[in-house]
């Protein structure tokens, strides 16, 4: 165990004190933070407005288009003759709409003009406008009052789902986002260390360094302190990311008071009503993303994340233990090993949607797919003994396949110049 524990201190110590390790570390929640800050930023501070001319030559939707936008400006213009690049010039806009005249009652055209391309947002605010406009002249038509009908189009159903055994509100919604990240962000783990892990064998084979390591550790305890070492880094830098995401989030509205609550910005009654109404969409987003059993998720999450991390490590190791020096060589050895967490990552998807179906279950208990299967499953409320029993099959499967990978990484290790074939490899396991 002593000497374990030299080669885990070796792994970690060399991979932290790296610049690639530091800057990773430090660059990533800095950037990630940034951006997004820049992003909110720009939106809420953009005072950028497009000045829209409208020529309305059928006379249906002169006044009635939005004018409460802050993004846009409509200006009505009389019918002109003029090229469209000298009529936006003359009333100063950015874009002009033309409605040509109706045919029969309906419309027949609607060109909207811009230099160098309308934006998508553009196109679906006057799009919008447009429809909404004709389709209260058609229920007027009819004699269809619209009051009515908007009182209809405002009716919605709200279905409240509950825990039939603590009669507790659950939240789909919620749940399947939790599922999703915490899934995917194990699957991101297990291939990016996992990868480290056999890039670090792989290295030491090629440059001669296992051949003196060994000569004083046996090759499992070369192997598990290799993998323990490395997982610590993982933890290391999860860690690190978490707290400077949180004081990044908590300190630069300090430093870009545009972050934080923009009361400088003019406010007209529709758009406070709209952000009361957002406010209270996002109060009741929280207190459900609170009621989530933290504990649970975040006990669980770091089970299969180390869990998920050590099986795939150990196979990753024997994989690295069987590469020379030919990148395309690694490729082909790697398949194997990297299938079963494609394979996971779409049973996952699959998961979120139907947490209880076959495939869920089956996916939650397979050693190979549980750790990123099973996270997608536990914000739904399963019960405990396939928790229990996902857990005890992961171990086994750890143990059983560390075993397995243990006898090959000690025979693959020093074997140099020449590529195994699996029939070899098979063999290799057969006669440890």
């Amino acid at each position: 165990m002593h000497k374990i524990w030299i080669i885990i201190q070796r792994e970690y110590l060399s991979r932290v004190i790296k610049k690639s390790f530091l800057v990773t570390t430090f660059l990533i929640p800095i950037a990630m933070v940034g951006i997004t800050s820049t992003m909110i930023y720009m939106a809420t501070r953009s005072e950028q407005r497009e000045n829209i001319a409208v020529m309305d030559e059928s006379g249906v939707f002169v006044d009635k288009l939005d004018t409460t936008s802050d993004a846009y400006t409509i200006k009505y213009i009389a019918t002109s003759t003029e090229s469209n690049d000298s009529i936006l010039a003359k009333n100063d806009c950015d874009l002009l709409l033309h409605i040509y005249p109706f045919k029969n009652g309906a419309p027949d055209r609607f060109h909207l003009y811009k230099e160098g391309g309308v934006s998508l947002n553009t196109k679906q605010f006057i799009s919008t406008q447009l429809d909404e406009i004709y389709r209260i002249k058609l229920m007027q038509e009819a004699g269809i009052d619209k009051s009515k009908i908007d009182s209809i189009d405002q009716s919605n159903i709200e279905l409240t789902c509950y825990d039939v055994k603590n009669n507790q509100e659950t939240h789909t919604e919620i749940s399947t986002m939790v599922g999703y990240a915490t899934g995917f962000l194990i699957y991101l783990v297990i291939l990016i260390y996992g990868m480290g892990v056999m890039r670090g064998v792989s290295e030491e084979k090629t440059n001669r360094i296992a051949e003196v390591i060994i000569s004083s550790v046996r090759p499992f305890q070369l192997m598990m302190g290799k993998i323990i070492g490395i997982a610590l880094v993982g933890l290391t830098q999860f860690t690190l990311w978490l707290a400077l995401t949180g004081l990044l989030h908590l300190f630069l509205p300090l430093f870009i008071p545009g972050l934080g609550l923009h009361s400088s910005l003019p406010i007209d009654q529709s758009a406070l009503a709209q952000t009361t109404n957002t406010n209270s969409e996002m109060l009741s987003f929280l207190q459900a993303l609170f009621a989530q059993n933290w504990l649970l998720i975040g006990a669980c999450f770091l089970f299969y994340f180390l869990g998920g991390y050590f099986i795939y490590a150990a196979m990753f190791a024997a994989i690295g233990s069987l590469v020379n020096e030919d990148p395309q060589e690694a490729q082909q050895m790697t398949f194997p090993v990297t299938m079963p967490i494609i394979v996971a990552f779409f049973i996952m998807m699959s998961a979120t949607r139907d947490p209880n179906s076959g495939l869920a279950i089956f996916g939650s208990m397979f050693p190979l797919t549980s750790p990123i299967v099973m996270m997608a499953r536990i914000p739904y409320g399963i019960p405990t003994w396939q928790i229990v029993l996902s857990m005890l099959l992961l171990i086994l499967g750890f143990v059983t396949l560390t075993w397995l990978s243990a006898k090959i990484y000690r025979t693959g290790i020093l074997m140099y110049g020449k590529k195994p074939s699996w029939k070899e490899v098979f063999r290799w396991l057969r006669q440890g």
